[in-house]
C-alpha cells in the first residue's frame, strides 16, 4: 500500500474539522449578534444598562484591554460558560495575547477552577485554533447592538 491513501484521508479529516470549526465559530458570531439585537430591541432599561456595563468594563483604564480580556478569560474558564470562553478567547486574540499567554490563563482558569474546567479547556483550544487559523472571523468586540 502507498502512504497516498493514508495522506489524503488524513487531509480530508482535517479539512472537515476545519469546517467543522469554522462553522462553529460562525455559529456562535451570528447567534450572539442577532440575540444581542434582538434582547436590546426590549424597552427593558435594567438589560441594557447592564450591557452597557459590560461594555466599558472592557475598556482600556488602569488596566489595558489585554489584561482585562486575559481576566475574563479566566473568570469564564472558572465559572464554566463555554460561549463566554470562546468570547474571551476571541477577544484575547483581537487584543493581541499570544498563544503562550492565552496557555498561561488557561493554566490560571485550571488551577483556581480545577479539573472540572478540563472540558471546557478543550473547546477553548479548539475555538482558539480555528481562530488561529484564519478561516473564521472573530466576534464583534464587546458590541451588544
Amino acid at each position: 500500500m502507498s502512504g497516498q491513501g493514508d495522506g489524503g484521508a488524513g487531509e480530508q479529516d482535517r479539512a472537515g474539522q476545519d469546517r467543522a470549526g469554522q462553522d462553529r465559530v460562525r455559529q456562535f458570531t451570528e447567534f450572539r449578534q442577532r440575540m444581542n439585537e434582538r434582547i436590546l430591541a426590549e424597552p427593558n432599561q435594567v438589560v441594557r444598562r447592564f450591557f452597557a456595563l459590560d461594555t466599558q468594563t472592557y475598556q482600556a483604564g488602569a488596566l489595558d484591554v489585554k489584561t482585562k480580556e486575559l481576566l475574563g478569560l479566566v473568570a469564564s474558564m472558572v465559572l464554566r460558560c463555554d460561549d463566554c470562553i470562546s468570547y474571551h478567547v476571541a477577544q484575547c486574540r483581537e487584543a493581541g495575547v499570544n498563544r503562550d499567554e492565552m496557555f498561561e490563563a488557561f493554566s490560571v482558569g485550571l488551577v483556581v477552577g480545577g479539573s472540572i474546567v478540563i472540558p471546557h479547556l478543550r473547546r477553548a483550544v479548539d475555538f482558539l485554533d480555528t481562530l488561529e487559523s484564519g478561516a473564521a472571523p472573530s466576534p464583534s468586540a464587546h458590541d451588544h447592538g
